[in-house]
């Protein structure tokens, strides 16, 4: 008893012994002040910077992206496929990108392809060659161009089952979604059934992929019995790209954990469709196949929230659609038709005329409350340059009742009544601009008006096809 007695009291710190009679074996002080420092909170290394479409697309993303990407070092895509568009003026050629980041033209950048992205291989290489011959910009891309093993592909039966998906809704409904027939969301559809194929099966033995790739093809045949597919025709189409992959492939989440925890690195990342297109937030279910507002930075490419820097929303000065789906702002009619010649409101990916009308405020208020905004990039005020009045929309009512946010339902949406704030115009050309104050102070006061609504600075006014034509406030 006298034995444990002074056991016991030794723990209390007087002989510094342990119950079972060990000696306690003391923490050296750099232990313990290392711990102390893995306990406290640490800033990121590295922050991706990102830049999103704001209203539904087609909002000139890849002009901002171009700007940006001229002193990044990485460039990255992390969600869609090559249902987007976007279209890069450099030394006067116009390069329209799909699948490949518009960062891909800086030639000291690596432009990486991050897991959320689907990908149809075709589409990808003839991008490429297609660009290579207008113009010096894509030279040596497939030495700069990484794209992750996770990413997910879309195969020619994805395409066409996107075909025969749209004419069945219009036989059934009367309508359909407007999708760009790219496959796209026959695609994410085989990743959320978990039957869909990576690129990591593609470049790792080619006849368990081929084993699965027949089983994914057998599947959609039997959805889709009048679906013409040629499986060995696309097997061997695809035997010849897994060579010219492999190459590129890299393990994305250590990709992005390298770049994002080793020395200084500018990343930035291109958002492809827009907010209001989200699979969750967008005007469902007239939206595209993936999250292409902020969430879909994290899992698209393996970034941890801490390392989300800056996030810039990028705003035509007035609203294009393309496609179905509501649109409360839209000007059916001269207005709408001069914004649409003006413009050259044409999709990139499939050619269609959009639908063109006022900007709308209430929109663009809903994806900066989704995404966080920490600047705006005011693209193609110049094309705002001979109205005598602009409208924008700043309220909506139903039943003669203000809505208080962004509604979920689209039969609400609509139905809803715009309230304008009319604007006067400036009635000359600002094309020439270089600075704010070079703009006329009604093109000011426009801006000023977007920012004081939104509670969000503008950052960027574009005012023509050049990077010079995009001002930088600030």
């Amino acid at each position: 008893m006298a034995s444990d007695s002074n056991n016991m009291a030794n723990v209390n710190g007087r002989e510094g012994a342990s119950l079972n009679g060990e000696p306690v074996v003391k923490r050296p002080r750099e232990s313990v002040s290392r711990e102390a420092t893995l306990r406290l909170p640490k800033e990121p290394q590295n922050k991706v910077t990102v830049v999103l479409g704001a209203q539904w697309g087609d909002e000139g993303k890849g002009k901002v992206v171009d700007l940006l990407a001229m002193d990044a070092d990485i460039v990255c895509r992390c969600q869609g496929g090559n249902n987007a568009g976007h279209t890069v003026v450099v030394d006067s050629v116009e390069y329209d990108f799909h699948l490949l980041p518009s960062g891909v033209l800086n030639q000291k950048a690596t432009s990486f392809i991050g897991n959320g992205v689907v990908i149809h291989l075709p589409g990808l290489f003839e991008e490429a060659e297609k660009n290579l011959q207008k113009g010096k910009g894509l030279q040596g891309w497939e030495d700069r161009l990484k794209i992750s093993d996770r990413a997910h592909i879309v195969f020619n039966f994805h395409q066409a089952v996107d075909g025969i998906q749209e004419q069945q809704r219009q036989q059934q409904e009367g309508k359909n979604l407007g999708t760009t027939k790219k496959g796209i969301g026959p695609a994410y559809s085989s990743k959320a059934a978990r039957n869909g194929l990576r690129v990591c099966d593609l470049v790792s033995d080619f006849k368990v992929f081929e084993e699965k790739f027949r089983m994914l093809a057998e599947h959609f045949l039997t959805m889709y019995p009048n679906l013409n597919v040629n499986i060995d025709g696309e097997i061997e189409q695809l035997k010849g790209y897994a060579e010219r992959l492999r190459p590129l492939v890299t393990d994305g989440v250590y990709f992005m954990h390298k770049a994002l925890t080793g020395p200084s690195k500018k990343i930035l990342v291109e958002g492809a469709n827009a907010a209001l297109l989200d699979i969750d937030f967008g005007t469902y279910p007239f939206v595209t196949s993936s999250n292409c507002t902020v969430g879909g930075v994290c899992t698209g490419l393996g970034v941890p929230p801490p390392n989300v820097g800056r996030v810039y929303g990028v705003v035509k000065a007035y609203t294009t659609r393309v496609g179905v789906g509501a649109f409360p702002t839209e000007q059916d009619n001269d207005t709408g038709a001069l914004l649409q010649s003006r413009g050259r409101e044409f999709g990139v990916t499939t050619g269609r005329k959009r639908r063109c009308g006022w900007l709308d405020l209430i929109l663009v208020r809903y994806a900066h409350m989704v995404n966080g905004f920490s600047a705006i990039a005011l693209t193609k005020l110049d094309i705002l340059d001979t109205l005598p009045e602009i409208k924008v929309g700043v309220g909506y009512k139903v039943d003669g009742q203000l809505l208080p946010s962004f509604p979920a339902n689209m039969d609400v949406l609509t139905r809803v009544s715009v309230e304008y704030e009319t604007l006067p115009g400036w009635q000359c050309s600002t094309e020439a601009a270089r600075s704010f104050e070079d703009l006329p102070s009604q093109a000011q006061n426009y801006i000023r008006f977007i920012e004081d609504f939104l509670q969000v600075p503008v950052k960027w006014v574009g005012v023509g096809k050049s990077r010079e034509s995009m001002i930088k406030l600030f």
